[in-house]
């Protein structure tokens, strides 16, 4: 073979390059790092999706537990489904539970678990839902009725006493009021230590209570007026002092004329004359129990001998025979300014005074004749 046909064979032959060339060339590529292959999310931990789960149900609890709150909060500071003002008594010992369902069984509240768990949420420790009658207005609130009974202002009621009643007679009102409760004192007080007045009281207080009430309120009374008194008094003590006023209670309803009749009683003890008083002779005669209204004061009564029976005895009778007012005792204490030493009824619901006999025994025939007249009318 010729050596052009050998060159031309070789130049037909791929290129060959040398190993180390090649070599240089891979050296210098970036070597590729393999890459982890991603987690799929069946494989995450047992621990955290429980913990994800736990923390989503916490979540939706506390939002529940929020919207619960404010559903709550604002139904019982809502306005309540009460149409119309009513009376509602919270009985003694009646717990919260009792209380709320009966609230809502009479048609005043909407839920009774709202406002028992609410109201005792937000009562502080020793307070109490008071027992008592209570006036609840129309659309009140759980909130309203709650701090109403927190309160204690029920409904109150009342008892008058006049002035001019006997012991005996205070206790039988007393007794006949169907608002109070509990046995009155067996024993009773003395004559004229119980104050005329009015008092407010809640459903089922004692009866003893009242009594207490007015014992301390007319002897206090007695002594703040006895203080004041004119120190020229035919009067030795207070005992003598309410004796007085209890006679000028009984002698007069007009308050003006208060001040003229204890001023003739004190003008009579001053000269020695007997007050011949009828209400003392009355008195004697029937004691506490009083007079029947249709029973007359006889001439024969007038001779009876009793110890308050100021026709045949002289000076003050042993005690008092009423409970005075306050007005009486202020009449006693610093009396008119009068010689007068008898008064006799008018006719006209008033008291005629005269300073001497003859004055009084005309001032006697124009009552007479005032009476005649009526009678033939």
């Amino acid at each position: 073979m010729s050596g052009s046909d050998q060159d031309s064979e070789r130049g037909s032959a791929p290129e060959r390059r040398p190993a180390s060339v090649k070599s240089a060339k891979q050296a210098l590529r970036p070597e590729r790092v393999p890459q982890p292959k991603a987690r799929s999310h069946k494989a995450k931990s047992p621990v955290v999706i429980f913990l994800n789960f736990m923390m989503t149900l916490l979540v939706l609890c506390c939002l529940g537990a929020i919207a619960i709150y404010y559903y709550a909060m604002s139904s019982y500071r809502d306005p309540g489904p009460l149409a119309g003002d009513t009376e509602f008594t919270v009985k003694s010992g009646a717990g919260l539970a009792t209380i709320a369902r009966d609230l809502e069984r009479e048609g005043i509240i909407s839920d009774s678990r709202i406002f028992r768990y609410v109201t005792a949420a937000r009562m502080r420790d020793g307070e109490t839902l008071k027992a008592g009658d209570y006036e609840i207005e129309a659309g009140a609130s759980m909130e309203e009725i709650a701090d109403l009974f927190e309160s204690g202002k029920s409904i109150l009621f009342s008892i008058s006493f006049p002035e001019g009643l006997t012991v005996r007679e205070v206790f039988d009102k007393l007794a006949a009021d169907p608002n109070l409760s509990g046995d009155l004192p067996e024993e009773l007080p003395p004559e004229g230590s119980l104050m005329p007045q009015t008092f407010s009281f809640a459903r089922g207080t004692p009866r003893t209570e009242i009594v207490e009430q007015m014992r301390e309120g007319q002897a206090a009374l007695v002594d703040e007026i006895w203080l004041q008194r004119a120190r020229d008094l035919p009067i030795e003590n207070k005992e003598e002092f309410l004796t007085l006023a209890s006679i000028v209670e009984k002698e007069t309803g007009v308050a003006e004329e208060r001040p003229m009749v204890a001023a003739v009683f004190l003008n009579r003890l001053k000269r020695g004359m007997r007050l011949q008083s009828d209400p003392t002779v009355i008195y004697g005669i029937f004691g506490g129990e009083g007079k029947p209204s249709d029973r007359p004061i006889y001439r024969s009564d007038l001779d009876k001998e009793t110890p308050y029976n100021t026709y045949r005895i002289n000076g003050l009778p042993p005690g008092p025979i009423a409970n005075p007012g306050r007005d009486a005792l202020e009449a006693v204490a610093n009396p008119a300014e009068t010689d007068a030493l008898y008064f006799v009824a008018d006719g006209s619901g008033g008291h005629a005074f005269a300073e001497t006999l003859d004055e009084h025994n005309a001032n006697v025939r124009a009552w007479r004749k005032v009476e005649a007249e009526r009678s033939a009318n």
